[in-house]
């Protein structure tokens, strides 16, 4: 019940600080950022999409159009066959589209994160239907006591741990530097680093060599942002 009410606690606090920011934007303009366009070899759904604003952790489910995670051209050649993944943030975005393509290769998934249910039994049911194994684990992977107890349950379901990808991160834009609050600076800095940090000790103690962790970055720890000052140091770090 105490883990329950510290996530519930933690998906507050976010949308607390994005309330905050939501007020700070409405006073100078949308404060939006220009975003990466999406380009391959199959049919992208075509812009202007209709305008939509979620509160933080936010849900996947709900946007318009649904995001495409499932690459329906790669083939899988099971370079992770029999292998265990244990990925955060794997419920949507970047993690979900992780968790499919390594079913497709043949691991069996632990899926962490935060608040959103919907979301993370469609990751689930993805990657079920690549014919893999999925767990689900519900932990704020700022603290070290849910980040042990993803571990955990993931060696107690599959018995080993193969790849570790460290994926959760919270972001939101600050269009002032001298309106980031601490509050918002801890909360990026707690997911984002100290996340990082609390699973790769939990999880090393159950892999073998030859195991692998990967940390999700972004171009923003290479080039920087002034909107995204926070977010940027720690995709850096």
């Amino acid at each position: 019940m105490q883990m329950k009410s510290e996530i519930a606690g933690e998906a507050a606090k976010q949308r607390h600080i994005q309330r905050g920011i939501d007020a700070k934007d409405k006073s100078k303009g949308d404060g939006k950022l220009q975003g990466a366009m999406q380009a391959g070899a199959r049919e992208y759904p075509e812009p202007p999409f209709p305008e939509q604003h979620q509160p933080k952790p936010g849900h996947e489910w709900a946007i318009e159009p649904a995001p495409l995670y499932d690459a329906p051209y790669y083939l899988g050649s099971k370079k992770l066959n029999q292998k265990v993944a244990l990925i955060t943030g794997g419920d949507s975005g970047i993690g979900r589209s992780v968790a499919v393509l390594f079913a497709r290769e043949g691991a069996d998934v632990a899926i962490v994160y935060l608040a959103e249910d919907k979301d993370a039994e469609e990751t689930k049911s993805a990657v079920e239907k690549e014919g893999r194994r999925c767990l689900l684990v519900k932990a704020d992977v700022r603290e070290r006591s849910h980040c042990h107890k993803a571990v955990m349950e993931t060696v107690e379901k599959f018995g080993r741990i193969d790849v570790l990808v460290n994926n959760a991160a919270f972001q939101i834009h600050s269009s002032d530097f001298g309106e980031l609050t601490e509050e918002h600076f801890d909360t990026t800095l707690k997911t984002n680093l100290y996340g990082y940090f609390h699973m790769a000790q939990e999880a090393v103690p159950h892999m073998k060599p030859g195991s692998a962790i990967i940390n999700t970055g972004s171009v923003t720890g290479i080039d920087g942002s002034k909107q995204l000052v926070d977010y940027s140091m720690t995709k850096g770090g």
